[in-house]
């Protein structure tokens, strides 16, 4: 089983509001395994949480702001790996010139 922690451990670690967790997982921000009740969250997941606690409570963001950042940050690692592939296809077009 991978590690995971608790949602009241998380409000007690991290000294934020049950309902901030709550909302971050309402909006799909978060993703958690409910198991007899308790909400847990994956130690892998931990960063992102992290990330948007740091974001929220010290930079004063928004739940809407969060999910703002958010949606843009996956829209420019799209971009970026759409663009890696785009640069490997000129690449392999550009050398198959060179051979002639």
């Amino acid at each position: 089983m991978s590690e995971r922690i608790s949602r009241e451990e998380l409000v007690k670690i991290y000294n934020i509001e049950i309902t901030f967790f709550d909302e971050l997982v309402d909006s799909g921000l978060l993703s958690i395994q409910t198991e007899n009740e308790i909400r847990y969250l994956m130690y892998e997941d931990l960063p992102v949480f992290e990330r948007f606690t740091n974001w929220h409570y010290d930079l004063e963001i928004n739940l809407p702001g969060l999910e703002v950042i958010h949606d843009m940050l996956h829209k420019m690692e799209d971009l970026k790996r759409k663009n890696r592939e785009l640069m490997n296809k000129l690449s392999g077009i550009s050398s198959q010139y060179e051979d002639i």
